[in-house]
């Protein structure tokens, strides 16, 4: 059964979706919430709750169901994010594999086109991740 997401009002009810999200490796429930959820909130939703975890479902949902409808999202959910809680500390921690994953979807972002990044915005937003 598809797990059904509701735009969250509050840092709590973000953890509650993403524990169960996380729980059931959802993906496509992840990018529902991420397409619902103003990537700007990103940060005050996530409040200190950021872990490797949760970074690597938002980056396979952005990855495999935001960014080829919606690269401009997607790219914001990314920008946002990093402006997170923990983001460093989490960054830092990633194996190989998964910072490769994290590359897989900003060179998905690289070929897109969208008025809402230029080619420079992605590389530089890559340097914060650490590619």
């Amino acid at each position: 059964e598809k797990l059904r997401v509701s735009e969250p009002s509050n840092a709590y009810d973000f953890g509650q979706i993403i524990n169960a999200v996380n729980a059931n490796k959802d993906k496509a429930a992840c990018a529902d919430l991420l397409t619902i959820t103003d990537p700007k909130k990103l940060p005050l939703l996530l409040s200190n709750k950021l872990e490797g975890e949760i970074l690597l479902i938002f980056i396979q949902s952005l990855e495999h169901y935001v960014a080829g409808k919606d690269p401009g999202l997607a790219y914001q959910h990314l920008f946002y994010l990093s402006k997170a809680e923990r983001f460093t500390v989490v960054l830092a921690l990633l194996s190989k594999n998964e910072k490769e994953e994290v590359r897989q979807l900003f060179d998905l972002l690289s070929e897109s086109q969208s008025d809402q990044y230029s080619l420079e915005d992605v590389e530089s937003l890559k340097k914060v991740y650490e590619l």
